[in-house]
């Protein structure tokens, strides 16, 4: 049986490539709700602000969730169950996952290992059924290109037959280049692609997105307000004071010259907000929106504030004028690389 997906509130949606499943144009992203004793956290969150937060965006109408088991060893995953547990299951939000990073439970500072042993994947995938609470996950994903010997073709050939076996509904790749999606097309369809994707970093612009868009490939980007950079609220005093257990207090676009530049992307989508009434993090969210391909946004909260915050984006749409300012903002500042404008863009592939 489909999901109803009914909500207190309605948003526009689109179809995921060729699934059966349509996705509001913006989903809940659970990666910070993991918490932050792991390589990759986020600094302290408490779980009944996670669990607030998520309840909250399925009320605003949004009907989506994306987790991985690396969040937070398992963490996210289980926040996750309990957050829709009340939820009748024909009324929850998809709920998308991801595997293929092994960590050492002994050590969870330790960087988890890219893994694409098929029976590394099969045992990931109970795992995630169980702490999801769930008897079939809607979207499975690879994370990240195996690291351990195991060619594409094996891994995705695994995923591939988890679906048929009907233990997920569709699959796709995550962090995965044009030419390993071709690779896995051949073997069977890419429902999907999770790339990231922001007015910062712009790279999959170039051949990611085309290649999925002509091959009916659903886009699901994420960070696309660059992990807090283009929120609006985001400042140098709080960039320096970010804790140790905050992956970004060591990730280059937080200091220096890339963080100076970054925040100046982030003032001049101000005018825009004042055209739409709505928040530069809205703008930002909507920027990746408008890029043909992308069928939706992943977006992170921590709060049901943060889910406001962004929220309106899923009904935004930019206008020729609006993306024209911010591809001028992009080469003034010289925040980030990659294309700046999808108009651009499609000429250029088309010249």
């Amino acid at each position: 049986m489909s999901k109803v997906n009914s909500s207190p509130a309605s948003l526009p949606t689109r179809r995921l490539g060729r699934t059966d499943m349509s996705i509001t144009r913006v989903g809940f992203g659970a990666w910070a709700i993991g918490g932050p004793d792991w390589a990759v956290g986020w600094g302290a969150q408490d779980d009944r602000d996670s669990i607030a937060a998520i309840r909250h965006a399925i009320d605003r109408g949004i009907n989506w969730i994306d987790t991985a088991a690396v969040y937070g060893l398992g963490h996210s995953e289980e926040v996750v169950r309990r957050a829709l547990a009340d939820i009748p299951p024909t009324e929850r939000p998809f709920v998308f996952t991801k595997c293929g990073l092994v960590w050492d439970p002994r050590n969870r500072q330790a960087p988890p290992r890219e893994v694409g042993a098929p029976a590394s994947i099969r045992r990931e995938v109970e795992a995630s059924l169980r702490r999801l609470g769930v008897e079939r996950i809607d979207l499975y994903q690879m994370h990240w290109p195996a690291e351990d010997g195991t060619p594409l073709e094996d891994y995705w050939q695994t995923l591939l037959d988890l679906k048929r076996e009907g233990k997920v509904r569709a699959v796709g790749l995550s962090n995965h280049n044009a030419a390993q999606l071709a690779a896995a097309e051949r073997l069977g369809h890419v429902d999907t692609l999770q790339p990231p994707f922001s007015a910062i970093r712009r790279g999959v612009a170039q051949a990611e997105l085309p290649w999925c868009e002509a091959n009916q490939t659903g886009v699901i980007v994420y960070s696309p307000m660059q992990s807090g950079l283009l929120s609006g609220r985001f400042t140098a005093a709080r960039a320096s004071a970010l804790p140790d257990n905050d992956w970004r207090s060591r990730n280059a676009e937080y200091t220096g010259e890339k963080l100076a530049a970054n925040l100046k992307l982030a003032d001049a989508l101000r005018p825009i907000t004042d055209h739409h009434d709505t928040t530069v993090a809205a703008v930002a969210v909507a920027w990746t929106l408008a890029w043909p391909g992308v069928s939706g946004a992943i977006v992170g909260a921590r709060s049901p504030a943060q889910v406001d915050g962004w929220v309106d984006a899923a009904r935004l749409d930019l206008t020729d004028d609006d993306l024209g300012e911010i591809a001028s903002a992009l080469e003034q500042t010289g925040a980030g690389s990659g294309p700046v404008s999808p108009a651009r863009t499609r000429e250029a592939l088309h010249a």
